[in-house]
């Protein structure tokens, strides 16, 4: 008796939960691929390539200053005195420790502003995806992320959601397809 209780109610659990999974429908896209087919991506690359240039050209500049002024005391270190040469290492010193930081800020701020030049472009892409989304009554929608696995193990090779985004932004597919999840 307790056997066909405990059956029944697995059976209803059961019939429940494919009831349920009836309405779902779960779509995946590639935001960078989409991203990367938006118009503006040509002028933020550009931006972002003037930024890194301009931040590269002051590194060099101060690691140039630095090494003439090294040479330069490599040259007279013989005829200073020590409390000199002292004094001139720890200048030195201090240089080097400038440079190294300025690096690490530099690499920040290239960050900062590459975030900030793409935000428009993300908030644009993430809110075509939520309006196709709820145009065609998805319940989820995965993203493969940037060089590791894609988060959906499964779905049909003919998704269309990545295309229906595009066309939602007024943008065309090239060619060749879309990068199939997993390939790298």
């Amino acid at each position: 008796m307790k056997a066909r209780i405990i059956l029944s109610a697995i059976a209803l659990f059961c019939f429940g939960f494919v009831a349920s999974a009836q309405d779902l429908k779960i779509g995946y896209t590639n935001v960078e691929y989409i991203m990367s087919l938006m118009p503006e991506m040509e002028q933020i690359d550009a931006d972002i390539q003037d930024y890194s240039n301009q931040l590269g050209q002051q590194i060099q500049t101060k690691t140039q200053s630095f090494q003439q002024q090294v040479a330069s005391y490599q040259q007279s270190a013989q005829t200073m005195t020590d409390e000199a040469r002292a004094a001139k290492e720890r200048e030195l010193q201090g240089m080097e420790q400038e440079i190294q930081k300025f690096q690490q800020d530099a690499q920040s701020s290239y960050q900062r502003k590459l975030q900030e030049l793409l935000e428009p472009v993300q908030t644009k892409v993430y809110n075509a995806i939520n309006a196709v989304a709820a145009e065609n009554n998805y319940t989820h929608v995965f993203s493969e992320a940037a060089g590791q696995s894609p988060v959906l193990l499964y779905t049909k090779d003919n998704d269309p959601f990545t295309d229906l985004v595009l066309a939602k932004l007024g943008l065309e597919a090239p060619a060749t397809p879309a990068p199939a999840p997993g390939s790298n």
